[in-house]
């Protein structure tokens, strides 16, 4: 331990003694509890302008953060600056928590705190990412191959609510690839198969189950409240209805398809950004023959293909939800797991699509299973 050390014991009674202790930590970090009395000041903003939080440079002053390397440091340049009674809490917080010293409470409960932890480290998540997840709703529309990795890590980040719709029941050829169910619920409904899962997960995510198959009379209804829908749908017609009602209702469409050894993710937002995002009409005007588009149970799937692209549709949720890094609107990405490569197709609006430019009114729904088979 160096002479700017002090144990977290010794700390304590320093501080008691009338010494100042600053956690140094960012304030995400902060949320998850310090150090009972400590004051909370972030290093860049400490070491930016110290006289402006430490007018006294002979006060005695204390830093402490996570583990004791970043009040070190900040130690040492507050000590180039002219302070000349400073110490660092040996192991930071870890060590006073494990010594038993006194703690603040964090700002939620013991769960919350616990189960996203590492979420509430992210500084692109922390206390109000995770706030938000846990306010948001996400539309699953299938309990299938790509809706099962989709609600199962949404559940697990901390989603508020699932509402995942779907009308089929599990069955053995299922299990493969379809992680949400178990061979024990073989005949029961996907959804509420679908939930027991998911409420043995996390039991703070509502699973909203909705055995109905997506059609033009209970979409506007299945997507009402809702913050973004995932398409984890098995046919075209549903894929073009949810495309419609998504761009008609400015919901955020999370777009997934596989086939074989390979399968294809992206992000239709057309709805929120009509004339600058493309939807799936732009990309598929209209239906292939059903011939040529053969789902798994004729053309047969490698079990985790499915789980692939659901991650990746998952992850694109997750960022339209809390508003980081850049989604794949715009672009379609397509992945070979045989090769093992991913490559990207940049998309751009149609202004002669039937549905989303600017100017354009909602044409109302049509007959999707017609249209997709081709009559």
């Amino acid at each position: 331990m160096s002479s700017h050390e002090r144990t977290a014991p010794d700390a304590l009674a320093r501080q008691q003694a009338g010494a100042l202790l600053i956690d140094v930590r960012d304030a995400h970090e902060r949320a998850l509890g310090m150090a009972l009395g400590a004051r909370g000041i972030a290093r860049a903003d400490l070491e930016a302008d110290p006289a402006a939080h430490l007018p006294d440079p002979d006060a005695e002053i204390l830093l402490i953060c996570q583990s004791g390397r970043r009040s070190q440091a900040a130690v040492e340049t507050l000590r180039a600056r002219g302070y000349r009674n400073l110490a660092s809490v040996a192991g930071g917080t870890v060590a006073w928590s494990a010594a038993g010293l006194p703690m603040e409470a964090p700002e939620f409960d013991a769960d919350f705190s616990e189960r996203y932890s590492r979420h509430l480290l992210l500084p692109e998540v922390g206390l109000a990412g995770q706030q938000r997840l846990e306010a948001a709703t996400v539309l699953v529309i299938g309990a299938g191959g790509l809706g099962s990795p989709v609600a199962y890590y949404l559940a697990a980040a901390g989603v508020g609510t699932l509402r995942i719709a779907d009308d089929d029941v599990v069955d053995r050829s299922n299990l493969q690839r379809q992680i949400l169910h178990a061979d024990a619920r073989i005949g029961a409904p996907k959804v509420d198969s679908a939930r027991t899962t998911l409420e043995a997960l996390n039991p703070r995510t509502r699973i909203e189950a909705v055995a109905e198959r997506v059609t033009s009379q209970n979409v506007e209804r299945m997507l009402e409240g809702v913050d973004v829908v995932v398409d984890g749908a098995d046919n075209f017609a549903a894929r073009y209805l949810l495309n419609d009602a998504c761009v008609k209702l400015g919901k955020p469409l999370v777009y997934g398809a596989v086939h074989r050894f390979e399968g294809q993710v992206s992000v239709f937002d057309a709805g929120r950004h009509r004339g600058e995002a493309p939807c799936y009409r732009c990309l598929f005007p209209e239906p292939p023959p059903p011939e040529s588009a053969p789902n798994c149970a004729e053309a047969g799937v490698l079990g985790v293909v499915p789980g692939i692209v659901g991650l990746l549709q998952a992850t694109e949720a997750l960022k339209l939800l809390l508003g980081i890094g850049d989604t794949l609107a715009g672009r379609l990405l397509h992945v070979d797991a045989l090769g093992l490569r991913f490559r990207e197709t940049r998309l751009a609006p149609d202004p002669d699509c039937p549905v989303c430019p600017a100017s354009r009114d909602f044409p109302g729904y049509i007959d999707y299973a017609r249209f997709c088979a081709g009559g």
